[in-house]
């Protein structure tokens, strides 16, 4: 099995111009992500556009990038919604298909209490031998999970962290000052990888490392290796581009910024300001970088 790393990409999930997973495409979007500074590759989850694939469309896609990148680097699969029964039986098929861990996210428009989290978590958790990840992100489920809560969860043993997206910044700092050895929070946010890390975060869940996955990792290196001057102009170095990746819903620019890099992931939704935001994005890279990482398909058959 292998080990979950720092620097985790969100990838983005290939579709044909018919609207079906690429799995071809996937595998070799995962083979480049970990050449260029991932460690490990969250499938399945807000920048994978989980809800726009069925649960037999997920599971293939966990099995085809594990098949691809064997233990070069960690797959954690996005198998949860706000359905627990659900959530499990997908945890365990995915834990059957090779999944070195599971993302389990708080469930949207539910609304279920913080003694429902509880509950809801554990029962996931313990239906599987793999670790789980918890994953906090109100923006996108109207509601929070308090530190407190993440704290009681950190208490089961194959609980092994929490994907913070809050933004709460007290209360990312509450959990990673209570957390038990062995649970780590990763930063949920690009632009708050540096401040996560800095305070004794473990990493990121990275949409921009789709696109600048070396740049994401030289950033934490930086900090865990006490440069924090080096750190800091690096995060402001990369900031535009994190925020050029947010400026609308992920994953829209993020696609955008693939199909520029010459890897074709398929449409973004559609939306009429495109040319803009196409532009934004990608002048963003290019300011800081000279021009879109390539990873056009003929390349990496090369590599």
């Amino acid at each position: 099995m292998a080990e979950i790393g720092r620097v985790l990409t969100a990838m983005v999930t290939p579709f044909t111009e018919d609207g079906e997973v690429d799995y071809p495409q996937a595998r070799k979007l995962a083979k480049s992500l970990l050449a260029s500074g991932s460690d490990g590759l969250v499938i399945g989850g807000t920048t994978g556009e989980a809800p726009s694939m069925s649960d037999e469309e997920r599971l293939k896609l966990f099995a085809e990038v594990k098949n691809a990148i064997g233990d070069s680097g960690a797959v954690v699969a996005g198998t949860t919604d706000n359905n627990t029964y659900r959530s499990i039986e997908v945890s365990r098929e995915a834990e059957a298909v090779g999944a070195d861990a599971i993302l389990m996210t708080v469930p949207a428009y539910n609304k279920p209490t913080q003694g429902g989290l509880v509950k809801h978590f554990i029962a996931i958790a313990e239906a599987v031998s793999i670790p789980g990840i918890l994953y906090n992100v109100p923006s996108r489920t109207a509601l929070n999970m308090t530190a407190g809560t993440t704290l009681k969860l950190a208490e089961v043993p194959n609980i092994v962290g929490v994907k913070e997206a809050s933004s709460d910044a007290d209360q990312i700092a509450y959990v990673i000052k209570g957390a038990p050895d062995g649970f780590n929070v990763w930063s949920g946010n690009d632009n708050e990888t540096f401040s996560i890390v800095s305070t004794g975060g473990y990493g990121v869940v990275s949409v921009a490392s789709n696109i600048i996955g070396n740049q994401v990792k030289g950033l934490i290196g930086a900090v865990l290796e006490g440069d924090i001057e080096r750190a800091a102009g690096e995060h402001l170095r990369l900031l535009p581009i994190f925020n050029a990746l947010f400026f609308i819903t992920n994953p829209i620019p993020v696609r955008y910024a693939m199909n520029r890099s010459g890897f074709n992931v398929g449409p973004p939704p559609p939306d009429a300001s495109g040319r803009r935001r196409d532009g934004r994005v990608c002048s963003a890279v290019r300011s800081d970088h000279g021009s879109i990482p390539n990873r056009s398909p003929q390349r990496l058959m090369q590599s």
